[in-house]
């Protein structure tokens, strides 16, 4: 609609972004210079259409007109109010009124005025000839002069619409979550909401006029350029990466336009890909279990009545003597298949993940000592620990294990000796990440396609096939990555991933206590208080922000998920983020969404729960810290 009003007036029209490049013209503007399409395209630069009319004589015989069109385009760039007329080489006289654009760029408006021109020359010349018709002269110009006065105020009247339209679409835009962006046929940016630094950290913000290329960095753009060439060709496409320099988790959709562009839109998602990750892994070892319990249960059953069997057979008088060790074999087998079932249980059983306050460099050394005596003695374990000195939430029991068993399968690689080396680490403020290497002959080609798998062991009869299994099933559960590889040099490595979670810093002061059940309230209130804690209460989201404002002595602020009214602790959580430090509790199932999304934005308190189970989440408690 507003192309088809442009088209109405009779004044040719163009408007230019900052970066000199053309957003909008109408047709009488194509029609008054006898443009080519290429040249009213958007996207087309000013250079270009002033190079194209010099070359063409426009603007008369210019000696240097590469210099004729350096000099024109400075003078554009310094976007000031103008006003000419110029006289083409055509004998037609235009006048030219250019207006800056608060965000940069510029409105131009090009009307014919010859007509207006000839009357002047012609009262000049005649002045004394022609009082009946200066007088018609006069009608007529004044005529003109009041269209064309009508004309100009349509005009202000749509640049203020196009500029107020313009305002608020930027406005609305920049304060989304998301990266909204158009490239051009070329690759090169015509519109951004400055927003790409806050999805894919250490970008630049102000990327208009760049290539895409320039803007995302070599690795981002490797991740995407495949999509954005179907966009391309034609048809949308959407794929999620993980962006290098920041181990962020990034969405991006591709929508052809229909001039030969693509619009983007990007979006940081690693929150909520670790809340699917651990949903998946929540209901893949649900149906797990549901499949094996009912057979583990059959399959103690008979284990149970062989080895009852096999121990009254050794009890049998003026046996074979080569009945003994039979019977011991055939016990060995049947208690080993009784350790399978518990391996098997403790990997589909339900289990609650119970996050607490982690001292890593602590968490390390208690592993060294565990895994030290399961060494051998040309065995060398070297643990390197380059994380931050913080505590982070973490189920230390569980990460223990699977570190433990990581190590053991990289003892069993290394056989009589070797080295395995353990490395802690902080990836950005996104992951702890730990790697175990070791010096033995690496993973084959099938343990890296299946080493994952339930049962799946390249020992033999040593090996269950459920270390791994076990490792991998942990991470997942808590929206980690646990990745295989074999080292250039030779050797076997293992990445295992978990979510950065800083733990509440143990304070004594103001708490504000969030929960809308009465009886809760007082019995949480008491726990508070014993651990040296006074306490405000609140019983919905809306006022707990409300005494924030109001009180900001406020050091910790405990709520529960599900609240009085319509926000919950999750809106609340959001609120407040990164002012105070937060706890939420429910009761909630770990496989409730809100759960899911709750263990993306705070430390969890599972209901019930005493002062130990909230000490956790503050500090390392006493067993912990031994």
């Amino acid at each position: 609609m507003t192309t088809a009003g442009l088209n109405l007036i009779a004044q040719a029209l163009t408007i230019y972004d900052s970066g000199l490049r053309l957003v909008v013209c109408n047709a009488p503007f194509q029609s008054m210079f006898d443009l080519p399409d290429v040249l009213v395209t958007p996207g087309a630069t000013f250079e270009q259409t002033i190079h194209h009319l010099a070359s063409r004589g426009e603007y008369g015989v210019v000696d240097d007109i590469d210099s004729f069109v350096a000099e024109r385009v400075e003078q554009a760039r310094a976007f000031a109010p103008h006003y000419m007329e110029r006289t083409r080489a055509n004998g037609r006289t235009i006048s030219v009124e250019g207006s800056p654009l608060p965000q940069g760029g510029w409105v131009t408006v090009y009307t014919d005025i010859t007509a207006t021109k000839q009357q002047e020359t012609l009262l000049r010349a005649r002045s004394d000839a022609l009082s009946d018709q200066l007088l018609d002269h006069a009608e007529q110009l004044g005529k003109s002069n009041r269209e064309l006065a009508s004309m100009i105020t349509t005009l202000e009247e749509t640049k203020r619409q196009l500029t107020d339209s313009e305002a608020r679409m930027r406005l609305t835009t920049e304060m989304m979550p998301a990266h909204i962006a158009h490239v051009d046929a070329s690759g090169h940016y015509t519109y951004s909401n400055r927003r790409l630094s806050s999805v894919i950290s250490g970008r630049p913000s102000n990327i208009i006029g760049m290539h895409i290329s320039d803007a995302l960095g070599a690795s981002a753009y490797a991740n995407i350029s495949a999509s954005l060439a179907q966009a391309y060709s034609g048809s949308a496409a959407v794929i999620e990466f993980s962006d290098d320099n920041s181990a962020r988790r990034i969405r991006g959709s591709f929508t052809p336009d229909t001039r030969g562009g693509v619009y983007i839109l990007s979006m940081d998602v690693t929150e909520e890909t670790q809340a699917r990750v651990a949903l998946q892994q929540t209901r893949k070892r649900e149906i797990a279990a549901q499949m094996i319990s009912g057979l583990a249960h059959d399959f103690s059953n008979l284990l149970t009545i062989i080895l009852g069997m096999q121990s009254r057979l050794g009890r049998l008088p003026a046996l074979p003597a080569d009945a003994a060790p039979l019977i011991e074999g055939t016990l060995a087998a049947a208690r080993r298949g009784g350790t399978l079932l518990s391996s098997i249980a403790d990997v589909t059983g339900p289990r609650a993940l119970r996050p607490i306050a982690t001292d890593l460099a602590a968490l390390l050394a208690d592993l060294e000592i565990l895994a030290a005596p399961t060494l051998s003695d040309g065995v060398t374990l070297s643990v390197q620990n380059e994380a931050p000195d913080e505590l982070v939430l973490l189920d230390k029991g569980l990460v223990q294990d699977s570190l433990l068993n990581l190590i053991l399968n990289s003892r069993d690689a290394c056989g009589a000796s070797g080295l395995i080396t353990l490395s802690q680490k902080r990836v950005h403020d996104t992951w702890i990440e730990w790697t175990v290497c070791d010096s033995g002959p690496g993973f084959s080609p099938s343990a890296l396609e299946r080493g994952f798998d339930p049962f799946f062991t390249t020992k033999g009869s040593e090996g269950s096939g459920l270390g791994l299994s076990m490792a991998y099933d942990m991470t997942r559960s808590c929206g980690g990555d646990l990745r295989l590889s074999n080292l250039p040099d030779g050797g076997a490595k293992v990445v295992l991933r978990l979510p950065y979670r800083v733990a509440v810093p143990a304070t004594t002061g103001l708490v504000l206590l969030v929960e809308d059940a009465d009886d809760l309230r007082a019995v949480v209130r008491e726990i508070l208080m014993d651990l040296g804690h006074s306490v405000i209460e609140a019983t919905s989201a809306d006022e707990a922000v409300a005494i924030i404002a109001d009180l900001p002595d406020i050091s910790l602020v405990l709520s529960d998920i599900q609240l009085k009214g319509d926000a919950t602790g999750i809106d609340l959580a959001n609120r407040i983020a990164g002012t105070l430090p937060l706890v939420l509790m429910t009761s909630l199932p770990a496989d409730h969404p809100l759960f899911l999304k709750g263990q993306t934005l705070a430390p969890l308190l599972r209901k019930p729960f005493s002062n130990d189970d909230l000490v956790a989440l503050i500090t390392p408690s006493e067993a912990a810290a031994e």
